[in-house]
């Protein structure tokens, strides 16, 4: 059986683009697990509030539950739950699967599959981040599950589309804004090379955001990474949001990210495209989180 496919067409909850990720981030859980203990079962009751932080955290902006993907990830092949009644999960609802005493593990011949091919979960797992997430929440993300990588490998289902990828895009993105973080403003360099740089895709590369500079930001590395974690973002003023849900009372967090509210975009050169309205829209849909702060100058 091929697992790198399987775990390629998960099947997952979508209604008008909106960004599912919770089997993903159940399977990347269980084998971050079962590289820990590969005979241990996960109860629902004990892991619950490990799941919904990682949803929190990862997941789409409105609120959801991690029952749901604890009970549907088993119509995939790669997951089963038992209950104190025996084999089958009992249901979606929380109380159900806490009141069955449901635990779940990976599908057996996953398990012989992974004591097989030491190297297969670390595959796996790059699929998942690949197709789920941007590049800058995978080692985060990886901590966050207990998850061992191995170093980078061919990925023969994703060589295709990697391919597709146009590598120039961060120095095409980062010369259109004249190495600034779009930001701060932030242009540090070191022997002459642009230094703490990077190209944000606004639309997630792994949700169908295309590799043009009318869809990237330059932005530092914090920015990046708190505008791929949904804590900022822009509105359709072009003005940057800083989510309620951010939280930072000491004097560097209200400099480098509570003040920036409000604060209008760096907008590229003369002559470079400007971030797409249609690009900032989806991420204020699917990526930012709750309302946002009042603007810092108010």
């Amino acid at each position: 059986m091929d697992w790198l496919e399987r775990v390629t067409g998960l099947r997952q909850w979508s209604r008008n683009g909106t960004r599912a990720p919770h089997k993903p981030l159940l399977l990347l859980y269980a084998l971050g697990r079962f590289q820990q203990d590969a005979d241990g079962a996960l109860s629902y009751s004990a892991v619950e509030a490990d799941l919904r932080r990682l949803l929190v955290e990862y997941g789409p902006p409105h609120k959801t539950t991690p029952a749901y993907p604890f009970h549907h990830l088993t119509s995939d092949g790669v997951w089963e739950v038992r209950t104190a009644h025996g084999a089958g999960s009992p249901g979606p609802r929380v109380s159900e699967l806490r009141g069955s005493r449901a635990a779940g593990r990976l599908a057996p011949e996953l398990r012989a599959a992974l004591r097989r091919e030491p190297g297969l979960a670390g595959r796996m797992a790059r699929v998942l981040l690949d197709s789920h997430f941007p590049p800058s929440l995978h080692g985060e993300l990886c901590d966050a599950v207990g998850l061992d990588l191995e170093p980078a490998v061919d990925l023969p289902l994703l060589a295709a589309r990697r391919q597709r990828r146009d590598r120039r895009l961060r120095e095409l993105v980062l010369d259109a804004y004249a190495y600034q973080c779009a930001f701060c403003g932030y242009d540090g360099k070191l022997g002459g090379l642009a230094v703490g740089l990077e190209a944000a895709h606004v639309h997630w590369w792994a949700f169908g955001g295309p590799d043009t500079v009318d869809n990237g930001l330059c932005l530092c590395s914090l920015h990046h990474n708190l505008f791929d974690r949904g804590a900022l973002g822009v509105d359709d003023g072009r003005r940057v949001l800083v989510s309620q849900r951010f939280a930072g009372g000491g004097p560097a967090a209200r400099a480098h990210v509570t003040e920036l509210a409000g604060r209008p975009l760096l907008r590229p050169r003369p002559g470079a495209s400007d971030v797409a309205v249609t690009h900032l829209a989806w991420h204020a849909r699917h990526v930012f989180r709750d309302g946002p702060r009042p603007a810092a100058h108010a």
